[in-house]
């Protein structure tokens, strides 16, 4: 039977995405700091597997895969690299410690919990790493810079690693939502000009649906929504200088 490892699993997508796959038939094993609400939501979905962590702490990391995969005889079919902090504002408004935090998080707890997955990954037919990608890794992004920064280092290591490691039969993506009705936008108290103009049009539950559709097929980098599709593939196709022109009228004041 095929598993799953989410990251942020908690709440938003990462719940939702455990929701769907546990409902498809696979077995899910869920990663978050929040330990109540990982505790609810394994009830929720028959006792799943769960382990309350930083991505960042290494140890705790790598005894959690482990303990997952040691259940799985040693393997992950699929790793949902789905943790993540935001914070809307002024860069310069925006304490050093917030901003080290999100490219921690974003970044180094991504590339932490993905290296020490491989062993786990190369022993699994068909395995993958999915990573939370954003629109804001297309072109950056004003108030929202750090984040920005750490969805293209999401997008850089995605596409190294996919071609790195097409040796090994592991298949590396990443999806590439615009704004996204969770807790974690919804608890913004700063509203970038972006979000206001573009709004906020998708759910949880959509990612989690691309989530499953990237399981099933090989895309490096998944757009979704039809508004950003469009600006996605324009961009590949689009001089530079086009594209700071449209971002910057998304996000003129």
């Amino acid at each position: 039977m095929d598993n799953i490892l989410i990251s942020g699993a908690a709440s938003g997508i990462g719940a939702a995405t455990a929701r769907l796959f546990h409902q498809r038939g696979w077995k899910v094993g869920l990663l978050d700091v929040n330990a109540e609400a990982l505790a609810r939501l394994s009830a929720e979905l028959g006792n799943a597997w769960f382990v309350a962590l930083d991505v960042t702490d290494r140890a705790a990391v790598n005894e959690a895969l482990a303990d997952f995969c040691g259940k799985h005889q040693g393997q992950l079919r699929l790793l949902f690299n789905c943790a993540g902090v935001l914070r809307f504002g002024k860069f310069e408004e925006i304490s050093l410690d917030e901003h080290m935090r999100i490219l921690n998080i974003n970044v180094l707890g991504l590339l932490q919990l993905t290296y020490l997955a491989f062993g786990y990954l190369k022993a699994t037919a068909n395995a993958q790493v999915i990573n939370m990608g954003s629109a804001s890794g297309l072109y950056g992004t004003p108030d929202m810079a750090s984040y920005s920064a750490s969805k293209f280092a999401v997008r850089g290591l995605t596409e190294a690693l996919d071609l790195e490691w097409e040796r090994h039969g592991i298949r590396v993506g990443d999806l590439m939502p615009p704004f996204v009705r969770t807790p974690m936008v919804s608890s913004q108290t700063f509203e970038p000009p972006a979000l206001r103009r573009l709004g906020v049009n998708l759910a949880a539950e959509d990612i989690a649906e691309a989530v499953w559709q990237q399981s099933q097929g090989a895309a490096v980098h998944r757009p979704i929504s039809l508004q950003f599709s469009l600006l996605y593939w324009l961009g590949q196709i689009t001089p530079a200088p086009l594209t700071r022109w449209m971002m910057a009228l998304i996000n003129r004041p």
